[in-house]
């Protein structure tokens, strides 16, 4: 028994030592030293205190493209570089598809979506979908938009008012918005009142499936989880499909999120089917229309209609929630920038009045230059992916912008790579590349995008950040995104003043996604405590 095990370890060792010869090698690109074969680098990387330190320190130490060693030997090329980063996702973007491990993981908590569809199917989902993120549906969203930016104002008077201080409190703002944008996806895509704000979905069971969903799973992962999800990509997919039946913690919390969101997709199908007009805009209402045609070219199966659903509640709440969180705290620490917003609000307004119009419409919100620059820089700073992973399907060159040079002292502008290549693209250390945004790069700074005299290079589909990707794989709901955000901030930064509390400090911690939390209080999962006081 014990001749035989070693046997296949060693058959399975000399197989993974054929895979990593490659015909090109990326043994000349330097990096920082590998920690063993089986792990390599990942678990380091894994375990940082902030997401993306380590790749900060590392593109300053070699450039914006380095290489590590992944688990059991796999050599894996990150880049930060503009221009690789172009061809990677632009120019080439079905030619590189996401990794296994990505992906599996993935359709362990979205199940057949658009993020787990493979090139063609890609296609016929974004071509089904794409309707319902126009700008044209997407101006009929500001009033719920509005609305309920309202609601969530409201509850937060009353929260203060509730408090021992009557003109302010301290509140973890995460949580409030994690609700608002929950009730916000239910109406606009779904035409469904969740109705989580008022009583912070208590007895909501899709509220209580997504509290610390990537917490739970993603954080802190044992050395022998690392090490078999890199065995991932040596599996069949027929095997994969299984991985969401094992009685572990990190599967069990995601197969439940899956069934619960399946189970209010088939809820709000069930109630829209029967009423779903023809021309209907909404998410839901386009998805249930798919399946009327006779082509089934554009059709989506049932399963992949509550697969979108799935992504939609979670990708259209989730994000923006955290998104948001993020640039109340920046805010927090730059009242300054709180003053700026509150004038542009005014002078918004009085044009709004001027011309006879009650509230702000999209263009009002869209030529306020400032408050637009401070969304921009919350996305830069704080890109709520802060890598995405990708794989060569065929051989091929990477251009660079910036030349790097080898461990063997050359200075090359490309790389050749093989097949099967895996490539991490670190947003988070694009998004404060100097030779992109300047010297100030790692600072706080939304005026620089005032500066249009800056010469940048043109990459993502949003002020030349990659927080939304980017090319054919780019967020359909950047636009649904952008807009919710400027409609949320403006209420939120109208009506309240928010400062940092003393003696508190928030870590970026990594869990697939930026996470903040309070560094001593792990325990009590994702945080975001900031003073609120009400403006008089």
């Amino acid at each position: 028994m014990i001749s035989g095990a070693a046997l296949c370890l060693v058959a399975f060792t000399v197989y993974i030592v054929w895979r990593n010869a490659r015909r090109y090698t990326l043994k000349d690109i330097r990096g920082p030293p590998s920690h063993s074969f089986w792990l390599g680098s990942e678990k380091v990387v894994r375990e940082a205190k902030q997401v993306g330190d380590l790749e900060f320190q590392w593109a300053r130490e070699y450039g914006p493209t380095w290489m590590t060693k992944g688990c059991l030997g796999e050599e894996v090329l990150w880049t930060a570089d503009p221009r690789a980063l172009q061809y990677v996702f632009h120019t080439s973007g079905y030619r590189f598809s996401k990794r296994t491990l990505a992906n599996e993981t993935t359709r362990l908590f979205t199940g057949e979506s658009i993020l787990t569809a493979d090139p063609i199917d890609h296609q016929r989902h974004r071509k089904i979908m794409n309707p319902a993120f126009g700008a044209a549906q997407l101006r009929t969203f500001l009033p719920v938009f509005r609305r309920s930016a309202a609601r969530l104002s409201q509850k937060w008077k009353d929260m203060i008012q509730l408090g021992e201080k009557p003109d302010g409190c301290t509140m973890n703002v995460n949580e409030t918005l994690s609700r608002v944008t929950l009730d916000v996806i239910g109406e606009t895509a779904f035409d469904y009142r969740f109705g989580v704000l008022n009583n912070n979905g208590v007895d909501n069971e899709l509220v209580q499936a997504f509290n610390n969903l990537f917490i739970d799973t993603m954080l802190n992962p044992s050395s022998l989880d690392v090490i078999f999800k890199s065995m991932w990509r040596f599996l069949p997919q027929p095997v994969l499909k299984c991985l969401k039946y094992l009685p572990y913690r990190e599967y069990r919390r995601f197969a439940t999120y899956l069934e619960t969101a399946i189970q209010t997709g088939k809820a709000i199908i069930s109630e829209k089917a029967a009423g779903t007009e023809k021309g209907s805009k909404d998410i839901i209402s386009i998805l249930v229309q798919s399946n009327l045609v006779e082509d089934a070219r554009a059709q989506l199966s049932e399963r992949e209609i509550l697969s979108q659903i799935a992504t939609l509640l979670l990708a259209g709440h989730d994000t923006i929630a955290s998104t948001l969180t993020w640039l109340l705290y920046e805010l927090s620490k730059h009242p300054e920038d709180q003053h700026r917003i509150r004038d542009e609000i005014k002078a918004a307004r009085a044009k709004a009045e001027a011309r006879g119009d009650d509230d702000l419409l999209p263009s009002d919100l869209n030529s306020m230059d400032f408050t637009n620059a401070v969304i921009k820089e919350g996305l830069r700073l704080h890109p709520i992916v802060p890598t995405l992973i990708r794989e060569a399907d065929s051989d091929d060159v990477i251009p660079l912008a910036q030349p790097i040079e080898t461990k063997s002292g050359k200075i090359i502008k490309e790389i050749p790579i093989s097949k099967g290549q895996g490539i991490t693209a670190s947003i988070c250390t694009y998004n404060r590349l100097q030779s992109v945004w300047g010297e100030d790069a790692e600072e706080w700074n939304p005026s620089r995008f005032l500066d249009d005299g800056r010469e940048r290079s043109s990459l993502g589909v949003f002020a030349n950040l990659m927080t939304f990707s980017a090319g054919l794989r780019a967020c359909i709901g950047w636009r649904f995104a952008v807009l919710e955000m400027q409609a949320v901030l403006v209420e939120l930064v109208e009506n309240f003043e928010f400062r940092f509390p003393e003696g508190v400090e928030i870590i970026r911690l990594n869990v697939g996604l930026m996470t903040p939390m309070v560094e001593g209080k792990m325990d009590e999962g994702l945080q975001m405590p900031l003073e609120v006081s009400v403006i008089a």
